[in-house]
């Protein structure tokens, strides 16, 4: 099928891929799903190498972006020495979108079953049919949170496939059990909210207020939920970025009982129906070989049970998926892929194998992936780099990408 072009203003031009995998790539039986990337080439850059750009998430399409100028920002700095290929992973974007929870399966064990078909090691093997239809030899990688996690697969189990590996925080950790994550990033989320309230002391009683108000039912969501304790608890999320506490800030500012208030909470909160993906299968990108068991609600610190002023970060209760209507439907087959021996998706004798020049940006203060494990990881690989900041947060890529580009490109030329 030939690829659709477009050519812009400024020149850039952009070619839409699709082509046909398996849903279950150890039985092709199974039936397939349409994956779709964009191919993003800068005028005289048509002989320059690929980059494939792997999103965070779990469960995000591909970055959508815009020409003259291009953004973002990182697209535009990539693009001076590669072919940037953006790749919707299965079941976002235009790659075969998760649908209603009765396509998925009549029950919550057709639903699990299915839903564990897209994990870390499908996505990569998609980038691999996706890398043979292009006729690309090698390409490197850039992986972005989760995108780093479905990046160090490839190394484990195709690394003769790469060229090139850019993590930029996303290195998870390996063969450890989700309540060690758990263990490290809690405290950090907890020294989140200490700064939080510290720069803005005011809002520890406006929180109180508004978790008050959610205990009693008295928020209704635009879609027509009720908030409750624990979704509000979840907004936490949004204070690992680098303008999360002004996000938390200008939205406790607010009547809680407004119209405004409860569409900007709607919007903070990152679990819910668009991508259902990032919540159903949030603590299972962790699990290297282990069952999660609900880890982020086992392993609460007493701190966080004790204060109800105290929001979360990345962590998925039982509660934030009954909690959302659109969800809810899927609250058994979550419960099943929370109980669900997964296997592994990477391997430490082979990453000590790998060859493959690669570069990762560790950022220190990273409530989500944490960076001593971070570090612990880029050890078992001989040809990796890091680059340890604690200028930059979590969306370093996004808010400073010629920076953090130009740091994993000073430690790992691009290749020629």
């Amino acid at each position: 099928m030939t690829p659709q072009r477009t050519t812009f203003p400024d020149g850039t031009t952009t070619l839409e891929h699709e082509l046909e995998v398996p849903l279950d790539h150890a039985d092709p039986s199974r039936g397939t799903l349409t994956v779709f990337a964009r191919e993003v080439v800068a005028p005289g850059g048509e002989q320059r190498p690929h980059l494939v750009f792997l999103q965070g998430g779990p469960g995000s399409e591909a970055t959508r972006p815009t020409f003259g100028p291009t953004a973002p920002g990182w697209v535009a700095h990539a693009l001076r020495h590669f072919r940037v290929v953006l790749l919707d992973q299965r079941g976002t974007g235009r790659s075969t979108p998760i649908g209603e929870p009765a396509d998925l399966g009549a029950t919550p064990q057709e639903q699990a079953d299915r839903l564990a078909l897209f994990r870390a090691d499908a996505i990569v093997a998609d980038a691999e049919l996706l890398r043979a239809h292009l006729g690309v030899e090698r390409w490197s990688v850039l992986g972005q949170s989760f995108g780093g996690f479905c990046l160090l697969h490839y190394l484990t189990v195709a690394p003769g496939s790469l060229a090139a590996g850019y993590f930029t925080g996303g290195l998870p950790p390996v063969a450890r059990p989700v309540d060690d994550v758990y263990a490290a990033t809690y405290p950090t989320v907890l020294e989140r909210n200490r700064l939080f309230h510290e720069r803005y002391p005011a809002d520890r009683d406006r929180v109180r207020r508004v978790h008050d108000l959610a205990a009693e039912g008295r928020i209704v969501l635009p879609g027509g939920d009720r908030l409750t304790p624990v979704r509000l608890r979840n907004a936490g999320s949004v204070l690992g970025m680098s303008y999360g506490a002004e996000t938390m800030h200008h939205l406790l500012e607010l009547d809680p009982l407004s119209r405004a208030f409860r569409h900007d909470l709607a919007h903070l909160v990152p679990w819910g129906g668009r991508n259902p993906l990032y919540t159903l299968l949030q603590e299972s990108c962790y699990a290297d070989g282990t069952t999660t068991g609900w880890a982020a609600a086992r392993t609460l610190p007493e701190e966080f049970r004790a204060d109800p002023t105290l929001f979360v970060g990345e962590h998925v209760f039982p509660e934030t998926i009954a909690d959302d209507s659109e969800l809810a439907p899927l609250a058994g087959a979550a419960d099943l892929l929370a109980h669900r021996a997964w296997p592994r998706l990477y391997d430490a004798d082979a990453l000590g194998e790998v060859d493959v020049p690669c570069a990762a940006a560790v950022y220190a203060r990273d409530p989500y992936v944490d960076a001593t494990l971070s570090l612990e990881t880029a050890a078992l690989v001989p040809t990796l780099s890091t680059w340890v900041t604690d200028e930059h947060e979590h969306d370093g890529l996004r808010t400073s990408p010629e920076v953090v580009l130009d740091h994993l490109f000073a430690l790992m030329p691009p290749p020629r």
